[in-house]
């Protein structure tokens, strides 16, 4: 008996997705949704959580940036 195939939900939206070449998009259930992740990205509302470090080499050339 073969096992059901994988299903995630999208990301974006909450759909389910199966995990397979079926779903290009992986693991967004379409273009649309994909595309609305990668504008959160470009608009700074996600991401990755560490210490904001300067390049020590020639931060001191270079004006503080505050965001």
């Amino acid at each position: 008996m073969p096992k059901p195939p994988l299903t995630v939900d999208c990301p974006t939206c909450g759909a389910p997705v199966e995990w397979s070449e079926a779903s290009p998009n992986r693991p967004f259930c379409s273009d649309r949704c994909k595309l609305i992740d990668l504008g959160a990205w470009a608009a700074e509302e996600h991401a990755i959580p560490g210490n904001d470090l300067e390049d020590d080499l020639f931060s001191e050339d270079m004006p503080r940036r505050d965001h």
